[in-house]
């Protein structure tokens, strides 16, 4: 507690005010537990809260964070995402960089992407998502009845094409790519479509 008192007094919090504001910070990012221990001997997920709290005591409207969950453990992580909700909640505009994208997916509204010091996409993160990442392609090789290939998965709406490649006859090995929106799941999808139309 003498760590967020200076940096209270720091703020320029009056004496009155201070112990109240705080205990605020304290309760908001749950750290009381850790009050009476020293702060190298937290662990780095315990010292981001702590640095939050420090961060909190002038109740600032814009919150700038960098890598904030750099280098935690899962549960670290979690319970990072759920304070940083609940800031947001509060009314804070929260500014985070990360280069892991999913882990923003669920606490950003909007996100942007740089490369080499350009941004070079920007928006809602679904859409930012959809538009660096329009499809899949894979590669799939067939031992025989290719005529049934295009059949067995053209009721899929997120395929997106089927193309033969190489050689035309039908007989033998033949290979033909796929492109569709998804994950390995709807892959899985078209392979066992595939396989069910009677395709080796």
């Amino acid at each position: 507690s003498e760590y967020l008192d200076f940096f209270a007094s720091a703020c320029g919090i009056a004496p009155a005010k201070r112990a109240r504001t705080v205990a605020d910070a304290v309760e908001l990012t749950e750290i009381g537990h850790l009050l009476p221990r020293e702060v190298m001997a937290l662990s780095k997920g315990q010292r981001q809260r702590l640095l939050l709290a420090r961060t909190l005591l002038h109740d600032p409207r814009v919150l700038i964070l960098d890598e904030p969950a750099s280098d935690l453990d899962p549960r670290a992580r979690i319970e990072l995402r759920m304070l940083l909700t609940e800031l947001a909640r509060m009314g804070k505009t929260i500014f985070l960089s990360s280069h892991i994208l999913t882990e923003l997916a669920d606490i950003c509204s909007h996100v942007g992407i740089i490369e080499a010091g350009r941004v070079v996409a920007h928006g809602p993160i679904d859409a930012v998502q959809a538009a660096r990442r329009p499809g899949r392609r894979v590669t799939l090789t067939v031992l025989g009845h290719a005529d049934r290939v295009e059949a067995s998965v053209k009721r899929f709406t997120f395929l997106q094409s089927v193309t033969a490649l190489g050689e035309t006859e039908e007989a033998g090995p033949r290979r033909f790519e796929l492109s569709f929106e998804g994950d390995d799941w709807r892959l899985s999808e078209l392979v066992a479509a595939v396989v069910a139309a009677g395709v080796p």
